[in-house]
């Protein structure tokens, strides 16, 4: 029987992109990841001296991700999309950076990944009913990557108030995900998504004033989660131990997801 610190995934030999690495649930991954033997390039508009290699980069802006990109050294085994910004900010940030940010990074990355690597996505349990939003999800494809477009977006869809641009932009990295689950499987390259509960985080406070339901929810829950409960998650995800997880989204938020989904069914409990 193995002893518990030899139990332990090991990544030793790879190289992983956090994005978002400066705080909150990032650093929490790039501290597992680095644990765990693995390289960290990290990426977030605040210094951080955590990852072996880091870029300043605002995620919220295409001409910055493209820039971004030529200075990533190809060869990665690993990216992980944990860059995101809470519900109190503008619409048009939100669907900016957590939605158009993550994917245009994904897509303009995925050409100088490894064959064999895995993207990791951070989504959220706010993003459970993504199913209702179907029509605005397919129309959102088409927008540009643009604030003024966004705003647009979001004003045409009802996303400007009470943080429903959160909940959309994280139903976005849910079905994205989902979509893409076969996109790059000829090079071996998988896609899965994590959604969190409420996690303990500066950010938390920006939720619960925000989001009405948010405050429902911590009534719900025994405590909030804490980053260092999602990175191991996500550092399975990159695993090979995780080959055939492909286009999952796998919550992490003690019970949460199963709840209101039970609720809504009457078989709450």
């Amino acid at each position: 029987m193995q002893k518990p610190e030899e139990a332990h995934l090991d990544l030793s030999g790879s190289q992983i992109i956090v994005t978002g690495v400066a705080s909150g649930i990032g650093m929490a991954t790039a501290v597992d990841l680095k644990r765990r033997g693995a390289a960290v390039v990290g990426i977030d508009l605040a210094p951080s001296d955590l990852a072996d290699v880091h870029h300043q980069a605002d995620l919220s802006d295409p001409a910055q991700i493209d820039a971004l990109v030529d200075r990533i050294d190809p060869g990665c085994n690993g990216l992980c999309n944990v860059a995101g910004v809470p519900p109190s900010a503008p619409a048009e940030t939100v669907l900016a950076l957590n939605a158009k940010g993550l994917q245009h990074l994904t897509l303009g990355l995925v050409p100088r990944l490894a064959d064999g690597a895995s993207i990791v996505n951070i989504a959220s349990s706010a993003g459970m009913g993504w199913a209702k939003s179907a029509d605005a999800l397919r129309l959102f494809d088409s927008v540009p990557f643009e604030q003024a477009a966004l705003r647009a977006f979001a004003a045409e869809n009802e996303l400007l108030e009470a943080g429903a641009s959160y909940f959309f932009s994280k139903e976005f990295v849910i079905t994205w995900t989902m979509r893409n689950r076969w996109t790059w499987r000829d090079r071996g390259i998988r896609m899965n998504c994590v959604s969190p509960g409420p996690v303990d985080t500066p950010a938390l406070r920006h939720f619960i004033e925000t989001l009405g339901r948010a405050r429902r929810v911590m009534d719900l829950m025994d405590r909030p989660g804490r980053p260092e409960e999602i990175a191991p998650v996500v550092a399975f995800l990159l695993s090979e131990e995780s080959d055939w997880i492909r286009g999952a989204n796998i919550p992490v938020d003690g019970g949460l997801t199963s709840h209101l989904a039970l609720e809504q069914l009457g078989m709450g409990g």
